[in-house]
């Protein structure tokens, strides 16, 4: 008998659960990002928007430094291989201008 693919049930239909980490990222209550905060053009202005996401949230467990890095590197981690190598940059970027406004160089 032949087994399904991964993602799909029995009659080989995809599942709902597919995309679980964009759920997360959408619905997590940790952080309420800025719309469009991973698509924006410059590293600082991702690094500004998670700051003031971290810095506004009661509900996140970490200290806000932490969980900001925390939502970017999950981003990064599951966009992959599919993630220009443009986009990349400027994501890395973002954490190493985190760090300057956490002052954590």
């Amino acid at each position: 008998m032949k087994r399904p693919r991964a993602g799909t049930n029995p009659s080989g239909r995809r599942t709902a659960n597919r995309k679980w980490s964009a759920r997360v990222t959408r619905e997590s209550h940790a952080l309420v990002l800025e719309e469009g905060v991973f698509k924006k053009r410059s590293a600082k202005d991702i690094a500004r928007s998670l700051k003031r996401s971290a810095d506004r949230s009661g509900a996140r467990k970490a200290n806000p430094y932490r969980s900001a890095l925390s939502m970017l590197t999950f981003y990064i981690n599951r966009a992959g291989a599919n993630l220009p190598a443009g986009r990349k940059r400027i994501l890395q970027a973002a954490k190493d201008e985190l760090r300057q406004l956490y002052g954590r160089t």
